[in-house]
């Protein structure tokens, strides 16, 4: 059977990543890569590099993926989607809301498979919670705290923290639990002297009623990407830097020593951490794509699914904006 001819557009950060599994990924050949500021990581490897995404097109691709910054998202993918070519773009789907909408209109309209690089949903710890929480292990859920903070990082010019790393907290947030949001609230700061929001809090809700926190920035010394799961039976803490779960059970022992007991709420139980099988989540997504390129019953994001996390984005910018709390 022959293989699928992939193109990758965008050579930066994550471009180099992107360049590196797709040159190993079964059933799939890379067979050019473009940028129109070169290859400054050397992931062509003697492919040839051109600089546009027509001249990516003319070497005959079957799929391609889109990892140029967020304000060219619209453009290359309606000129991949005019040319017949299956795409995954990274995340946010675009800048905006109106953007994303024709960016999805077009691979459907197309009849094409369109898909967004929102690639925590491929985090293996994630992926164990989702299908304990299908499962009934925590029963209710009442609510779901994301923290995502780390320094600035030197490869975002182009949007702020909300579009480039809340729409991770909020795709992953509703993909998790199975439920839309619907109404968020949000506060934002400017504080690294860029036009772009550097930190925001976002607190919200989901259409089951779950509760949802949300803390994102660029100003903190340290890495943290934790996503905790409350539930009538205990919690699931994820770490998806470490992609490690961790179980805490509400406990059924009572506690005597009523000084301790009156501050517990619920009690203490047993703690678990996992054990299972840990896959690189950008192998995995890519692994998704492929199959659905071929025609295989494969979970990925859809653009419309993508659309949807935009929206969400555009309500939080909006609230902090207006101050005011954005019905979705």
């Amino acid at each position: 059977m022959a293989k699928l001819r992939a193109g990758l557009i965008g050579l930066g950060m994550m471009g180099r990543h992107h360049a590196r599994v797709l040159s190993g990924l079964d059933g799939v050949d890379l067979v050019a890569v473009a940028d129109a500021n070169g290859d400054p990581h050397g992931v062509a490897n003697g492919r040839p590099l051109v600089s546009t995404v027509e001249e990516l097109i003319a070497q005959g691709i079957d799929y391609c993926m889109v990892a140029v910054p967020t304000a060219l998202h619209e453009q290359i993918g309606t000129t991949l989607a005019a040319a017949g070519v299956h795409a995954m773009v990274e995340k946010p789907l675009a800048q905006d809301s109106a953007s994303a909408q024709r960016l999805s209109d077009a691979f459907e309209h197309a009849g094409l498979i369109g898909a967004v690089g929102h690639i925590e949903r491929f985090n293996p710890a994630l992926q164990q919670a989702r299908k304990r929480l299908a499962e009934g292990e925590l029963g209710q859920v009442y609510q779901v705290v994301t923290r995502r903070q780390s320094p600035f990082p030197a490869r975002i010019a182009d949007v702020g923290v909300v579009m480039d790393l809340a729409t991770h907290d909020i795709d992953l947030t509703a993909w998790v639990t199975q439920q839309p949001f619907t109404r968020v609230a949000a506060h934002t700061a400017y504080k690294s002297g860029r036009q772009h929001e550097d930190l925001v809090a976002v607190t919200g809700q989901l259409a089951d009623g779950t509760v949802t926190s949300h803390l994102v920035n660029w100003l903190t010394p340290f890495k943290e990407r934790v996503t905790v799961i409350t539930g009538e039976r205990g919690a699931f803490v994820v770490d998806t830097l470490t992609a490690d779960l961790t179980f805490h059970a509400n406990g059924s022992v009572e506690t005597p020593w009523e000084g301790v007991a009156q501050f517990r709420g619920v009690t203490e139980g047993d703690s678990i951490r996992f054990g299972f099988a840990k896959k690189e989540p950008l192998l995995l997504e890519h692994e998704a794509f492929r199959d659905a390129v071929l025609g295989h019953s494969t979970d990925i994001v859809t653009m419309s699914q993508g659309l949807a996390t935009v929206r969400v984005a555009q309500a939080v910018l909006e609230s902090a904006r207006t101050g005011t709390t954005i019905e979705l």
